[in-house]
């Protein structure tokens, strides 16, 4: 007669194995593998940024300076889409795009210098290097400070390495790869960050800011400058942000 195995009868590695498959992550987990989840998914787009800055003119070196020194992945798109059709004589006009679109990197850097705590000046350097759109959106999609600081660093660092690397690689076989968009890698980065931001669609105004940026971007895309679009579409959210309209409006209905 058969009878059922109880965890006495189980051999204690398997026993220990199984405790380790069930037992839940801790918040330092999670925003490790997402940090690594969105890292890699951001570093696949710089193979297409490197094949579209040799198509634009640039050397090979060139190119992998500019992901080494700018580090801000509109702003780069930016600078070689605007070269890519005015040539050197629209440089200019490129630089200073790129340069407005890389202001958003410094309301980041407000928002997350208490969250990262850099105590050391190394650190304070190293932070502002690695604050990017990922590194901020997977730190504050964490709700423990410990998790959001270990988010941001992991990603700004996977993001940073793989992004060089892919670069290079995208810049070494240039024009041979074709469209790049053809292999979804502009696809995977925006559906990683997609991913992130959902779970925090939760109230009526972040659903309402959402939406109408999305719009806003999508509408400006096919008629203004490279990395316009972002920056109108950001500009939503701080309108909607200083009126907070619909934030108080919630709040007068949630009033009994």
């Amino acid at each position: 007669m058969s009878r059922a195995r109880s965890d006495s009868d189980v051999p204690t590695g398997i026993r220990s194995r199984r405790v380790r498959a069930t037992a839940p992550r801790s918040p330092g987990q999670l925003a490790t593998r997402q940090g690594i989840a969105v890292g890699v998914a951001t570093a696949a787009y710089g193979v297409s940024f490197g094949a579209l800055a040799v198509a634009a003119g640039l050397d090979v070196w060139q190119a992998c300076v500019l992901s080494l020194f700018m580090f801000t992945g509109g702003s780069q798109f930016a600078l070689v889409g605007i070269l890519a059709s005015g040539g050197v004589a629209a440089g200019g006009t490129a630089i200073a795009s790129a340069a407005l679109l890389g202001v958003r990197n410094a309301a980041y850097g407000m928002r997350m210098k208490p969250v990262v705590g850099a105590t050391s000046w190394w650190k304070t350097a190293g932070a502002a290097w690695l604050t990017i759109d990922e590194s901020t959106a997977v730190a504050l999609a964490q709700e423990d400070p410990a998790a959001r600081r270990r988010g941001f660093w992991v990603t700004g660092i996977v993001v940073y390495l793989g992004w060089n690397l892919t670069t290079l690689v995208g810049a070494l076989i240039g024009d041979l790869l074709g469209d790049t968009r053809a292999y979804g890698l502009d696809a995977a980065a925006a559906a990683a960050f997609l991913g992130l931001i959902w779970p925090r669609l939760k109230s009526h105004q972040t659903i309402a800011v959402a939406c109408a940026a999305a719009v806003v971007a999508a509408a400006l895309t096919p008629v203004v400058a490279p990395g316009m679009p972002v920056l109108a579409a950001a500009l939503v959210a701080v309108l909607v942000g200083t009126t907070n309209l619909l934030g108080r409006r919630t709040a007068r209905e949630a009033t009994p």
